[in-house]
């Protein structure tokens, strides 16, 4: 008998859902034991359901070729056979929140990859390095929710990885004015090149909601938990531009910062360099040892020599210089499936584990 976890995934057919099986792959924690899906996939083998549409260049793991998908709309079927589960579905906002509470209200812990509970007060929004804390905001959601065990926690947008990471190692420094322009993969919007071949030599400056999402929630990932609800940071000020490149994995940004409190370039490298946060010192099985790697050659970090440094999980700086209008600029990189998507999702169910939110049933 092992002693892992029972994990289930719904909306374990598309992209993201498919990033979860491989990560969960031998996990060292974690079993996939239930993959749930739309009506349409339910009843089949999941070798079955994605037969056709399996996007990863690894093949699908041996473990879960023959679990029958079952369908995610089943919720107290689905709920009954695992620990918790990681929500990936594509469906509209308010059927999610819907969704996702109904399980929660099971007793079934939710990690979820989508954005519909982003901004619910207390439901937390975590990059596990930057704001742990934020995770006791989950007594006061099992109050309202009426479960002893249930709960939601949310990972952020992927891009703001890509450089948020970078600016909350310099907060002692007060940033005030951040300008930042993300190069996003088009992974990121669950496609392919031969999903997709308009991207092929080819940009397309618009990324429906993105900006807002950029702009906003670091504000939520900085914010403080005031009367059990998370209020966001009120500064810095933040402006975004989001394009999509024509690019398989990972999301690069140039940002441009003004600090109240300037560092110099020796004090900045040091922080990136020392920059440790709970998953590092737990040790937790996703987390990347060095958290933030930063670049000295010109021309990194480039997005396909550097996107799965530590497994994807890690963060990579470079180019980091004084500018003559703002105080600094710099190039930030991550991997938007794994730090960003799928596997930061992991990381936060790892996190959760660790501080007992998260037990067998």
């Amino acid at each position: 008998m092992t002693d892992k976890l029972k994990v289930g995934i719904v909306g374990g057919t598309g992209m993201v859902g498919q990033r979860f099986v491989q990560l969960l792959d031998q996990h060292p924690w974690f079993e996939v034991t239930v993959i749930a899906a739309s009506a349409g996939s339910a009843g089949k083998t999941y070798e079955e359901s994605v037969q056709g549409r399996w996007k990863l260049s690894s093949a699908i793991p041996e473990g879960v070729k023959n679990i029958i998908v079952q369908d995610a709309s089943k919720v107290e079927e689905v709920a009954a056979h695992v620990d918790f589960i990681f929500c990936a579905v594509d469906m509209k906002k308010d059927e999610i929140k819907a969704l996702e509470e109904a399980y929660a209200k099971t007793g079934t812990p939710v990690i979820s990859n989508n954005s519909a509970h982003r901004w619910t007060p207390d439901v937390p929004m975590v990059i596990p390095e930057i704001n742990p804390g934020h995770l006791q905001v989950i007594a006061a959601q099992r109050k309202r929710l009426g479960t002893s065990s249930g709960f939601i926690a949310v990972k952020p947008n992927c891009s703001i990885q890509s450089y948020v990471p970078a600016l909350h190692a310099l907060l002692d420094f007060k940033p005030r004015t951040v300008v930042a322009s993300t190069y996003q993969a088009i992974s990121g919007a669950g496609k392919n090149f031969t999903d997709w071949p308009d991207m092929l030599d080819n940009v397309i400056p618009y990324i429906g909601g993105e900006e807002e999402k950029s702009e906003q929630e670091p504000l939520r990932i900085w914010g403080s938990v005031i009367n059990d609800q998370i209020v966001k940071a009120t500064a810095p000020l933040i402006t975004t531009q989001c394009i999509r490149v024509p690019v398989t994995d990972g999301h690069l940004a140039t940002v441009f910062v003004d600090f109240e409190n300037k560092p110099s370039k020796e004090e900045i490298l040091e922080r990136w360099l020392n920059f440790k946060g709970r998953p590092q010192e737990l040790g937790l099985p996703s987390a990347p040892k060095q958290f933030i790697t930063y670049f000295a050659e010109e021309n990194r970090p480039q997005t396909k020599l550097d996107r799965d440094i530590e497994r994807g999980m890690g963060v990579s700086v470079g180019r980091l210089r004084e500018d003559s209008i703002y105080d600094y600029k710099f190039v930030g990189l991550s991997h938007n499936t794994l730090r960003g998507a799928a596997g930061g999702a992991v990381l936060i169910a790892e996190l959760l584990k660790a501080e007992g939110y998260i037990q067998a049933k």
